[in-house]
């Protein structure tokens, strides 16, 4: 593996100059010096020529791409690494219009390649062994977001053929989760589902923030303390009690979804939150080790075909 310390797009380039480098610093990454075949974990590998190597139980060719977010494009690696670089490195996102000019290839490859690299933002390290945020007393955050249009800017026929009544009717909820001082997790949640949520995401020897919503009124029997600001009396800290750090991390999806994504379907929302808490949880480390992090994590194909299906 090539001894990395870059941290602009310039050095990443200088990084990675040929595809052959990049091949080396994949399998690096992927591997350690010890090849696995992705068809079957325990068998013998043969090296053949061409980066390729032949996995014996099944007799079946595989490189440092197959069974990846690479597998089965002709793009080459040099400009998957910037498109990594680029999404995960700015703040708000960055449109598929605009990747597909800074990359040189047409918009549709450049929304799959970044559909593909969203689509291994959520399987990084977020909770603890139990999949669960918090535990051992620690402070955790949580609040919930609205996405979608405004019921103002709705015809009248459209509001009726949804039966959109309330201000939230046609808007999807994004829950968020954050460990005081820790990391995030954002995750779509259905509007009736919220405590059930908290529950399974937030260990219950946690120290529970929220607001009065009335959908936390009995977070107090399943977790070890739940503290409350009432943002109705424009109360909003209280000592070492308010929700300004998860308020923050909305305060950027939102920016991230009006300033650059303008939309985002409900199919899709779930990738864009986990973009965000990618980036969030990453916010400490080097441009050099946020990209490493995401290449460590790559192995989770998506196909063209379960994108849009």
């Amino acid at each position: 593996m090539i001894n990395l310390d870059f941290n602009s797009i310039i050095e990443l380039v200088k990084a990675f100059p040929n595809e052959q480098v990049c091949i080396d610093h994949l399998e690096q990454l992927r591997w350690n010096g010890v090849v696995v075949s992705p068809f079957y974990a325990t068998s013998k590998v043969y090296k053949c020529a061409g980066n390729k190597y032949k996995c014996k139980n099944t007799g079946k060719y595989f490189n440092v791409r197959t069974a990846t977010l690479f597998d089965n494009t002709k793009i080459e690696l040099q400009t998957w690494f910037v498109a990594i670089y680029l999404l995960t490195g700015h703040k708000k996102g960055i449109s598929s219009l605009q990747l597909a000019k800074d990359l040189n290839v047409t918009q549709k490859t450049a929304w799959f390649m970044a559909q593909r690299i969203r689509n291994c933002f959520g399987i990084t390290d977020t909770e603890n062994e139990d999949g669960k945020l918090g535990g051992g007393g620690q402070i955790v955050e949580v609040d919930e977001t609205y996405v979608g249009g405004k019921m103002k800017n709705m015809t009248h026929k459209k509001r009726k053929a949804i039966g959109a009544k309330g201000a939230n009717d046609n808007k999807h909820m994004v829950m968020g989760y954050l460990v005081r001082g820790g990391k995030v997790k954002l995750q779509l949640v259905d509007k009736g589902g919220i405590l059930q949520s908290v529950r399974e995401n937030v260990s219950s020897d946690s120290v529970l923030i929220t607001d009065l919503s009335n959908a936390y009124n009995y977070a107090h029997k399943f977790f070890a303390a739940h503290e409350t600001v009432d943002h109705g009396k424009k109360e909003y800290v209280r000592d070492t009690i308010h929700t300004n750090s998860i308020e923050g991390v909305f305060s950027m999806f939102d920016r991230m979804v009006i300033g650059t994504y303008h939309y985002i379907s409900p199919k899709h929302m779930q990738k864009y939150a986990n973009e965000l808490s990618f980036r969030y949880n990453s916010r400490t480390h080097s441009e050099c080790s946020r990209f490493n992090m995401l290449l460590s994590h790559c192995t989770n194909r998506l196909t063209y075909k379960t994108l849009i299906k």
